[in-house]
C-alpha cells in the first residue's frame, strides 16, 4: 500500500493568496532566467564549433555531461538542503553561482575551461528546482497545486524560447559590432559577447528573490511528531511508494530526453538544411518555443487540477498519457521537406510533452510526502537531466557522428531518440497509473 501523502491533522495557515502569487511571479523570472542560460548554447553550436575547434559531440558534452554530470549529483543533496534550511536563501545562492559561471563560459579558450565553466553553470542551477517546488507546494493548497506548478514549469518553457530569441537577438547585435568598444564585452567575439551580457543580466533577479517570505512547511501531525527526517527514513518513504514512483520517475526523465534531443538540435538542423540564419532562428523557432511550451504547462496545471477533481491522480496520468502519444507526430521531424514543417514538429513535440511532464511533476507532489518534497523534486530534476540533457543530447550527436555520418543527418538523429523516447514514456505512464489505481483500490477496500 501506498502511503498517503495528504493531511492527516491540522496545517499551518496557508500563505495569502497575493503572497502565493506573487511567489509565482518571482520564480517564473527565475525559471527564465535558469533556462536561458541553460539552453542558449543551443544556439551557438557552430560558432562555438569553428572557434574552439569542436566536433559535435563535443559540443554535446559540453552542452549536456558537463552540465548534467554536476547538476544531477548536486541536486539530490540541494533537495536535502531545501528540506532543512531556509528554501529562499538557497535559490539566491545558485542564482549568483549560475550567472556567474555563465559569463565564465563566454572567456573559455579550449574545451576544458568551458566544459569546466557549464560545471559551475549546473552547480548553480541544481539548487533552483528543489527549493521552489517545495515553496510552492507550501503556498498552495493540493487542489490548487497542478496550475501553480505548471505556471512554474511555464517559466521553464518560455526559458527554453527566450534562450533562441534573446541569444539569437544579442548575437545578431553582436555581429553586426554593436557592443564594440564596451567593457567586457567589445573585445570579444559574438558569441563570447553573448554568454558574458547574459551572465552579468542574471544577478539582477536576486532584488526580487528578497522580496519573498519563507513559507510555513505544511506538515502532517506524524510528520510534525517524527522531526527532520533521518535519511533512512527518506529511502523507505521512496521504497514503499516505488510502485508509482519508479515508472513516474522514469516517464518523466524519457520525455525529457526527447525534449532536449529537440531543443538542442533543431536550430542546427533548421541552419544546416534549410538555410536560416541565427536571427531567423530566434524569430520563429524561438516564438514557437515560447508560445507553445507556455500553453502546454498552463494547460497541463489546468487539466491537471480538473480531472484531478474527476477521479485523482489515476485520471491525470490517463491524460498524461494521451498527450504522450499525441506527441508522437512531432518526433516525426526527420520527414519534414521545408523548414516550416520541421518547425511544426518540433511545436508539438514540445507542447505534448510539457502537458505530460507537468501532470506528471504535479502527481510526484501528491504522493510524495512535506518532508520529502525538496528531496523528491531533486530526484526529477536528477532523472531529467541524466536521460534528457545527458543522454539525449549526447546520443543525438552521436548518431549523427557515427551511425548516420553526416551533418545532414540531425533531424533523422532527433527522430529516433524522440520517437523511441516516447514511446518508451508512454508504457510507463502506464505502469504508474496501474500502481496508482491499484493503490486507490486497496484503500478503499476494493
Amino acid at each position: 500500500m501506498i502511503p498517503s501523502a495528504a493531511p492527516d491533522g491540522p496545517a499551518a495557515a496557508w500563505p495569502s493568496a497575493r503572497r502565493a502569487w506573487w511567489t509565482i511571479a518571482v520564480f517564473f523570472v527565475v525559471a527564465v532566467l535558469s533556462y536561458s542560460d541553460r539552453l542558449v548554447l543551443s544556439l551557438l553550436v557552430d560558432p562555438v564549433r569553428a572557434d574552439l575547434h569542436l566536433s559535435d559531440t563535443q559540443v554535446s558534452l559540453v552542452q549536456g555531461l558537463a552540465f548534467a554530470m554536476i547538476y544531477s549529483v548536486a541536486g539530490l543533496p540541494f533537495g536535502r538542503i531545501a528540506d532543512v534550511f531556509p528554501r529562499r536563501v538557497v535559490i539566491i545562492a545558485g542564482v549568483v553561482i549560475w550567472s556567474l559561471s555563465t559569463a565564465a563560459c563566454g572567456y573559455a579558450d579550449s574545451f576544458a575551461a568551458l566544459f569546466m565553466a557549464r560545471i559551475g553553470v549546473g552547480v548553480g542551477e541544481a539548487a533552483f528546482a528543489p527549493a521552489a517546488v517545495s515553496m510552492i507546494a507550501d503556498s498552495f493548497a493540493p487542489n490548487r497545486r497542478g496550475l501553480a506548478i505548471g505556471l512554474l514549469l511555464t517559466g521553464m518553457s518560455v526559458g527554453s524560447g527566450m534562450a533562441i530569441v534573446i541569444g539569437g537577438g544579442l548575437l545578431e547585435i553582436a555581429n553586426g559590432g554593436a557592443f564594440a568598444g564596451l567593457p567586457l564585452l567589445g573585445a570579444l567575439a559574438p558569441w563570447r559577447a553573448v554568454l558574458v551580457a547574459l551572465g552579468l543580466a542574471g544577478t539582477a533577479p536576486v532584488l526580487l528573490l528578497l522580496t519573498l517570505r519563507e513559507p510555513l512547511r505544511q506538515e502532517t501531525e506524524a510528520e510534525r511528531a517524527h522531526g527532520t527526517l533521518r535519511l533512512a527514513d527518506v529511502l523507505a518513504g521512496f521504497r514503499s511508494r516505488a510502485v508509482v514512483l519508479a515508472p513516474l520517475y522514469a516517464a518523466v526523465a524519457i520525455v525529457s530526453a526527447g525534449d532536449f534531443s529537440i531543443q538542442n538540435w533543431t536550430p542546427a538542423l533548421l541552419s544546416r538544411r534549410f538555410g536560416f540564419s541565427p536571427g531567423e532562428i530566434a524569430g520563429t523557432l524561438g516564438l514557437v518555443s515560447i508560445l507553445v511550451g507556455g500553453a502546454g504547462t498552463v494547460l497541463g496545471g489546468y487539466l491537471s487540477d480538473r480531472q484531478g477533481a474527476r477521479g485523482g491522480d489515476p485520471q491525470r496520468i490517463r491524460v498524461a498519457m494521451l498527450a504522450a502519444t499525441a506527441g508522437l507526430l512531432g518526433a516525426a521531424i526527420a520527414l519534414a521537406s521545408t523548414g516550416a514543417q520541421a518547425i511544426a514538429c518540433f511545436g508539438i513535440w514540445i507542447f505534448m510533452s510539457a502537458i505530460s511532464g507537468t501532470i506528471g511533476i504535479t502527481v510526484l507532489q501528491n504522493v510524495v510526502p512535506n518532508k520529502m518534497r525538496g528531496i523528491g523534486t531533486a530526484a526529477v530534476s536528477f532523472c531529467n537531466v541524466i536521460m534528457g540533457m545527458a543522454a539525449g543530447t549526447a546520443l543525438t550527436a552521436v548518431l549523427t557522428d557515427h551511425v548516420f555520418r553526416d551533418p545532414l543527418s540531425v533531424g533523422l538523429s532527433m527522430t529516433t531518440v524522440t520517437g523511441t523516447a516516447g514511446l518508451i514514456a508512454l508504457l510507463l505512464f502506464g505502469r504508474a497509473q496501474a500502481g496508482l489505481t491499484g493503490a486507490r483500490l486497496r484503500r478503499t477496500g476494493g
